[in-house]
């Protein structure tokens, strides 16, 4: 085989949708068994057996909240996009979007399926995949500005490692706008439209503060979620000190890399947990817990999926167009 046939299949390969998803199990499967080679299957179990029903009814109060607070978000966004939700329907449609998410790997296909959906009711595929696309950025980056706030006013122990996360962040910033400066006229373009579609969807100062607030409340839930699971594990620590642990834990939890949510959570979790002096394992069992807790939050999700499948497959098909003129000449015969 030669060099210039050889080349466009391994490219396929590699840009091929099962790989990406392959490797995504793959990690996070090594990442899980890391962690059991490092710490035993003792602090998943006991996370596991932490679980009452006190716990899970704050998870549901919790979980309600963010998905609310979420979909309110995507709505504003939608909304300033031109492919507007309506708030109860956003609301049932993040639900979905998150069972999607937390049960199939890579943690994208419930905002896929979401985008897709919004988009044909709107018309407009495009720009509703650039509501959620928008939607999602602006959740990741209102907590990773959380994330640097608690951390330097309340998390000294990880100030080393802050500090340079962030400059290895700032390094490919950087790296990436010179690339982008380098590019062809067609690819400044199409950042200047994404850009633009951007500014039009946050732009103005009441969608901004909406958007921010609704983020915030999100981080703050998964936050409090986090805490609950650490205290069902029998661990006691101060909240500000929990409130800078915690978000390094939901970061690692938003690493693409992972089994609806599983692998680099738990490992990020015990080392975290070691640094702050509070245990390894204490963290896995943590991070268990939570991982438990976030999918029977997303149950709901499960519910309404079902229902719109129910519904889809008993509505009535639609007569064809040409029964249709046919019934139509004969009435006016």
């Amino acid at each position: 085989m030669s060099a210039s046939t050889s080349a466009p299949r391994v490219r396929t390969v590699l840009s091929s949708r099962w790989l990406r998803l392959t490797t995504h199990v793959l990690v996070g499967v090594g990442v899980l068994i890391a962690v059991v080679a490092q710490v035993g299957s003792g602090p998943f179990l006991h996370g596991l057996f932490s679980i009452d029903l006190r716990v899970i009814a704050a998870t549901f109060a919790l979980s309600a909240t963010a998905t609310a607070a979420a979909a309110w978000r995507w709505s504003v966004i939608a909304g300033r996009l031109g492919v507007g939700v309506p708030f109860p329907e956003a609301v049932g449609m993040y639900y979905r979007s998150q069972f999607l998410n937390t049960v199939l790997p890579g943690g994208v296909v419930g905002d896929v399926q979401r985008a897709l959906t919004q988009g044909r009711n709107a018309g407009n595929v495009a720009q509703a995949a650039r509501a959620v696309v928008i939607e999602r950025t602006m959740g990741q980056l209102v907590q990773i500005a959380l994330a640097v706030i608690v951390l330097a006013c309340f998390g000294l122990e990880f100030e080393g490692y802050l500090l340079s996360t962030l400059g290895i962040g700032l390094t490919v910033l950087v790296l990436a706008a010179l690339a982008t400066t380098a590019a062809g006229v067609r690819v400044r373009s199409a950042m200047r439209r994404e850009l633009d579609e951007l500014s039009a969807g946050v732009g103005s100062p009441g969608a901004f503060v909406q958007v921010v607030v609704a983020s915030i409340v999100v981080v703050a839930c998964h936050l409090v979620t986090f805490g609950v699971a650490v205290g069902a594990v029998g661990a006691r620590v101060p909240p500000l000190r929990l409130a800078a642990i915690a978000l390094v834990v939901l970061l690692a939890g938003s690493i693409p890399l992972n089994i609806g949510g599983w692998g680099p959570r738990e490992g990020i979790a015990g080392w975290t947990f070691a640094v702050a002096g509070l245990g390894a394992s204490t963290g896995v069992a943590a991070s268990a817990l939570f991982g438990v807790l976030a999918m029977i939050a997303v149950a709901p999700g499960l519910v309404l999926a079902v229902l719109s499948t129910v519904r889809r497959v008993r509505a009535p098909a639609p007569a064809p167009a040409v029964l249709l003129a046919g019934a139509h000449r004969e009435a006016r015969s």
